[in-house]
């Protein structure tokens, strides 16, 4: 992890030069410790939006620091204009974000433009919560508190997109709606491990299983090393739309 954090931050720097504000390491890292298939969750904040050379060479960059295997982790990276964000306002319009799960679509788009992004009050309230600079001042400086009904409009935004890909990132859609609940229950983002503790509590016993396995998943195992039984599969759904009607509740 430290070498491409160092890399990481180092490339941040080399393109935006004095324009930028801090860097900060946020997600798994920060909150719950890094499990095996982990993304290193970075958050850059910038005085001034990126210029098209600059976004060429950020991406550039990533894509040799950036995977997906068991020596190379991935790396997601947001930047955001300071001024875009503070004063605070939802939706939060964030200027560049690289992921692996976009590497594809963004390797024939070319790099990503700003543009509003709901999820960005996510990240900014855990890089609040974690304070772990890696470059700059403490995100209290430059950063708005996000306020709480935020973080929920944010958390339920992307829930279509998600369950959209349930059969293709089962493990990750299954830990992401249990962190959904749990923040609108508690107020808390918690790692994804201990909110699916907090749900498997919360659930009849019928659906724990799901939940248990997916959680064992992320603790113990790569993507490539994913397996579910075939007595799993069909409560795959059963959960996610137990889950779905616990956060419907919570949102009446």
């Amino acid at each position: 992890m430290g070498d491409q954090l160092e890399r990481a931050v180092g490339l941040v720097r080399h393109v935006a030069g004095p324009e930028l504000l801090g860097v900060y390491l946020h997600g798994s890292a920060v909150l719950g410790g890094l499990r095996p298939a982990s993304d290193l969750d970075v958050l850059a904040v910038t005085r001034r939006s990126l210029d098209q050379r600059q976004r060429r060479a950020l991406l550039d960059g990533l894509l040799e620091i950036s995977g997906l295997t068991t020596a190379v982790r991935p790396v997601e990276l947001t930047v955001v204009v300071r001024s875009e964000v503070s004063p605070w306002r939802f939706p939060p319009v964030g200027d560049f974000l690289y992921g692996e799960w976009l590497r594809e679509e963004i390797q024939a788009s070319g790099p990503p433009q700003p543009e509003p992004m709901p999820d960005l009050a996510l990240v900014l309230a855990m890089v609040l919560a974690g304070d772990h600079p890696l470059a700059g001042p403490p995100p209290a400086r430059l950063l708005d508190p996000v306020p709480h009904s935020d973080v929920v409009r944010a958390s339920v935004a992307g829930i279509p997109e998600l369950v959209a890909d349930l059969d293709g990132d089962t493990r990750n859609v299954v830990l992401t709606l249990a962190r959904v609940w749990a923040t609108l229950a508690t107020g808390e983002i918690k790692p994804k491990d201990a909110a699916a503790d907090w749900a498997l509590a919360h659930l009849p016993a019928e659906h724990r299983p799901v939940l248990a396995h997916a959680r064992d998943l992320y603790r113990t195992r790569h993507y490539a090393e994913e397996t579910w039984s075939p007595d799993l599969v069909p409560r795959v759904r059963p959960l996610v739309d137990e889950v779905l009607a616990r956060i419907g509740e919570l949102r009446r």
